[in-house]
């Protein structure tokens, strides 16, 4: 990751906070966790613990991916979602921008995925190594130019959606790292709309949502 890092300044966007779940809406352009060296330590679970000193990490969203994103406010509680995680017993739900009509649709995207080792962070799709990727889309509206998707990606690897999408011959617009002309927008189009769990504390069924802000 290049020494530019440049993370917004917006306020902590607090979606949700109780005795054991912090969720909040992440901006694109902010790290999930530090990345190396100290130009790279501002990220979101510094900001949350400034407001929330006990949250701890449960998943991660790219940098330039905005949404929702959900922190443990206790142990118990980071054990419980991580098993959920885990166990793909939650369910995303994400928006994106491609390029171009995709049809049908609606779909399914089953493609392995691993790093690509030469060129990482980028991940490729590889039916000889690659682990188990699925991801089903919806076509929300679409143009010559453009689709508007939504996508729910049913195992959790590094830039799944993204690959996915490419792999469909419709990379997500703004995509500093898989399209062609990524400086005609302001930012990847991709972001964190629905975020459904149980509750660490007692089970109960909770979602979460963020309105895409593109």
């Amino acid at each position: 990751m290049s020494s530019d890092y440049t993370p917004p300044s917006d306020p902590l966007d607090i979606i949700h906070a109780d005795h054991e779940l912090i969720v909040v809406n992440k901006p694109s352009g902010l790290l999930s966790v530090p990345g190396k060296g100290a130009h790279l330590a501002d990220c979101l679970i510094a900001r949350v613990q400034e407001a929330f000193p006990t949250a701890l990490l449960v998943h991660r969203l790219d940098r330039d991916t905005s949404g929702v994103m959900i922190f443990a406010a206790t142990p118990h509680a980071q054990r419980h979602l991580g098993l959920q995680f885990e166990k793909r017993q939650t369910k995303k739900a994400y928006i994106a921008r491609l390029r171009g009509w995709l049809e049908p649709k609606e779909g399914t995207v089953d493609l392995p995925l691993i790093v690509d080792w030469p060129n990482r962070p980028l991940q490729m799709v590889c039916h000889e190594t690659g682990k188990p990727a699925q991801t089903d889309w919806k076509v929300l509206r679409a143009t010559d130019a453009e689709s508007r998707v939504r996508l729910f990606p049913k195992t959790g690897r590094s830039h799944q959606l993204r690959v996915h999408m490419l792999a469909l011959g419709h990379p997500i617009l703004g995509d500093p790292f898989y399209s062609d002309n990524p400086a005609a927008y302001p930012r990847l189009m991709l972001h964190a709309e629905d975020l459904r769990l149980r509750h660490p504390d007692g089970g109960k069924g909770m979602r979460f949502f963020a309105k895409a802000p593109f």
